[in-house]
């Protein structure tokens, strides 16, 4: 496909490495799951709405490639599920990490924004599986939903309680999934990360005072002391769908440092 951009000269001739795609891939958790994934010897595209962050995460990467796409567009599940089979093969693995965060009090909530957090954050994901799950199938494979520690348990989250819905929605389609994805062999695992550096407050317009704050109020909070970065939800998600893994099946994994039992 001519927007699938190959970063590498390097072809496996095997064809035997596991394959991957990883939504949101251009920045943050995405892209240091997809070179996790890349570095554990899987085949990845990454897949982001920015050709230049696409680009970055890819950049002295073996195997790795990727696609521009929006994953509201209504051709977009279809044409993901082609380009990974065109580009690699086979698909073993679906990381479900892109999202649309948009903070407002409830009585500021707009169509547009609900609609966009709502197609984006779940529908997207549901789609896109139903239409990987045949290739998925004919690998055993494993899809990975990233959510977030911030609606575990019983908490409320005011301030982002469409984002929030969304990503309760998404544990519970792992939740189901698991089931019903059960007899074409495939497992359905989540990573609920908790505060994490991804720069996120840069591209919502925060000042670099704001993020420092926020982010030190954060620490305070969380037994671990710290901030998570993406790298230790990448870790997660590389262990979760490796086949050593296959015993975990509708799990969502909370790694937020303690914050969450506090």
């Amino acid at each position: 496909m001519a927007n699938v951009r190959r970063m590498t000269r390097r072809q496996d001739e095997t064809g035997q490495g596991r394959v991957a795609v990883v939504t949101g891939g251009g920045t943050g958790i995405g892209r240091a799951t997809a070179r996790a994934l890349a570095a554990d010897g899987a085949r990845v595209l990454v897949v982001g709405r920015t050709a230049a962050t696409l680009e970055r995460t890819a950049a002295g990467q073996q195997g790795v490639r990727t696609l521009v796409a929006d994953l509201t567009d209504e051709d977009a599940p279809e044409r993901i599920t082609s380009a990974a089979l065109e580009a690699f093969g086979r698909l073993d693995v679906l990381v479900h990490n892109a999202a649309v965060v948009l903070p407002e009090p409830f009585g500021a909530v707009t169509r547009e924004h609900a609609r966009l957090q709502v197609e984006t954050n779940l529908l997207a994901p549901v789609l896109l599986t139903r239409a990987a799950l045949p290739a998925l199938a004919a690998a055993r494979g494993t899809v990975v939903a990233v959510g977030t520690a911030a609606v575990q348990g019983r908490r409320a989250f005011a301030g982002m309680s469409l984002y929030g819905a969304t990503k309760t929605a998404l544990d519970f389609l792992v939740r189901t999934w698991a089931v019903e994805l059960a007899p074409w062999g495939v497992r359905a695992v989540g990573v609920a990360p908790g505060e994490t550096d991804t720069g996120i407050g840069e591209r919502m317009g925060w000042s670099a005072a704001d993020i420092a704050r926020y982010q030190a109020e954060a620490a305070a909070r969380t037994p671990s002391g710290r901030v998570g970065r993406p790298e230790d939800v990448a870790w997660w998600v590389v262990r979760l769908a490796r086949p050593e893994g296959a015993y975990a099946n509708g799990a969502v994994v909370t790694v937020d440092g303690g914050a969450s039992v506090v």
